[in-house]
């Protein structure tokens, strides 16, 4: 084997690997993410809707998709104006307004066998002190929960899973696959789950002692002729 012939074998084990990392990279998961209304956009929710309390006129939403973490997150579509969503609700004392967009997102992000509904939006009045999920579940019930608190369905959607890992495959439709991205929380924000996995180590391993190998085989062989 010549330098040139090593060098491409090189190349060759390096691309591969390369494209094995960016399959892992664009896996994700399959959750509802949860929103703020800042102005005339959302901003992605810093605590989960158990704990989050907000205040009369507040608009907040939740997407159902499937994304590797907060920055590629779908967001909710459809009116989030809360003079619209709350029109026909009139404020009452003692009692606060949430307006709240629900969007169930798209066939390419629903779980096998599942039809996602339309978006849809609702005016929770609660009482004052009440959190974003007892606003969510007097509007959009049955809400389902899994042991850790994360959201995993509204309005019964998704029937089944929660936040599993998926990769995006080219029909749109996705598929369970383990990578290292990040996994939703109760609060639908992800956190990383733990890096590269052990075949990627091993992967590069491999390719740097078949590359030391094809090198070195390579100079021997120059060396011979040499003599």
């Amino acid at each position: 084997m010549t330098r040139r012939s090593a060098a491409l074998v090189l190349a060759a084990l390096l691309l591969s690997l390369t494209g094995t990392v960016q399959s892992a990279q664009a896996a994700g998961y399959r959750y509802w993410s949860f929103w703020d209304r800042s102005g005339d956009g959302w901003t992605y929710a810093t605590q989960g809707p158990s704990t989050a309390r907000p205040a009369d006129g507040d608009v907040q939403g939740f997407r159902f998709a499937v994304s590797a973490d907060s920055q590629d997150a779908s967001q909710p579509r459809g009116a989030a104006s809360f003079a619209t969503i709350c029109a026909k609700t009139p404020a009452r004392d003692g009692t606060k307004r949430v307006a709240l967009v629900v969007d169930f997102g798209t066939a390419a992000d629903a779980p096998s066998g599942e039809t996602p509904p339309s978006p849809r939006t609702a005016c929770a009045r609660v009482s004052p002190d009440a959190t974003t999920a007892e606003a969510l579940a007097s509007v959009a019930k049955p809400l389902r929960y899994d042991t850790n608190a994360l959201l995993c369905a509204i309005a019964g959607y998704p029937e089944t899973g929660c936040g599993e890992q998926v990769s995006g495959q080219a029909s749109g439709q996705a598929s369970e696959q383990a990578s290292g991205t990040e996994k939703p929380t109760s609060a639908g924000q992800p956190e990383k789950d733990g890096g590269p996995s052990v075949g990627l180590y091993a992967g590069v391993a491999a390719v740097a002692v078949l590359g030391a190998a094809a090198v070195w085989q390579a100079r021997r062989r120059g060396s011979r002729r040499d003599g």
